[in-house]
C-alpha cells in the first residue's frame, strides 16, 4: 500500500519535480515519475516499457553498464519477488535539444540503503511518448571524502588485478 501511495504522490503532485507549464518538460517529469514508481513497486512490464529499445542502464558500479536486456534480466528476479528500488526524486533538472526530441536531465534521489543518489539521463522522443536511452545511477561522493573513496577503489582495484 505504501507504494501505491508514493506512486500516487509522485505521479500525480510531481512531489521532487519542477512544476512547468511547459508541456515537453511536464510529460519527461511524468515519465521520470512514472519510472520511479514503477520500480517502487516492482511493475516489471510498465518499467520497461519507459525505456527505448536500445537503452543503456549505468548502474553504481562500474561493472553496471548494461543493454536493456541485461538490465531487464537483472531486475527480474527482483521483480518477480516484489522488491524494486525505491527512490524519492528532490531536484530534477531537465534540458533540450533545440528540435525538442532529445531532453537530458539529472536529479538528485535519495534512497533508504545508499542515501543521497544522483541520476542523470537522456530521453527521446518516439512519436508523442518520451522514452529512456540511457539512465546513470551514481553516487555522488562529497568532496571532503574523495580522497579516501578513491584510495578505497584503488585498494580493491589492485587486489583484483594489480597494474
Amino acid at each position: 500500500m505504501k507504494h501505491f501511495l508514493l506512486g500516487l504522490v509522485l505521479l500525480c503532485l510531481g512531489v521532487g519535480t519542477k512544476v512547468s507549464a511547459n508541456t515537453a518538460e511536464a510529460t519527461v517529469n511524468r515519465t521520470l515519475d512514472a519510472l520511479h514508481h514503477n520500480a517502487s513497486v516492482a511493475n516489471f512490464e510498465a518499467y520497461f516499457s519507459l525505456y527505448h529499445d536500445n537503452a543503456i542502464f549505468i548502474g553504481t558500479d562500474a561493472s553496471e553498464v548494461w543493454d536493456k536486456e541485461t538490465f531487464k534480466a537483472y531486475a527480474k528476479p527482483h521483480f518477480d519477488k516484489g522488491t524494486g528500488w525505491t527512490y524519492y526524486p528532490r531536484d530534477r533538472h531537465i534540458y533540450f535539444s533545440p528540435d525538442r526530441n532529445i531532453a537530458w536531465f539529472d536529479e538528485l534521489l535519495d534512497n533508504k540503503s545508499l542515501g543521497e543518489t544522483r541520476g542523470t539521463g537522456v530521453l527521446i522522443k518516439v512519436g508523442e511518448d518520451w522514452k529512456l536511452a540511457q539512465y546513470h545511477l551514481a553516487i555522488p561522493i562529497p568532496n571532503s571524502i574523495a580522497d579516501s573513496v578513491a584510495e578505497q577503489i584503488k585498494t580493491m582495484d589492485n587486489e583484483k588485478a594489480p597494474l
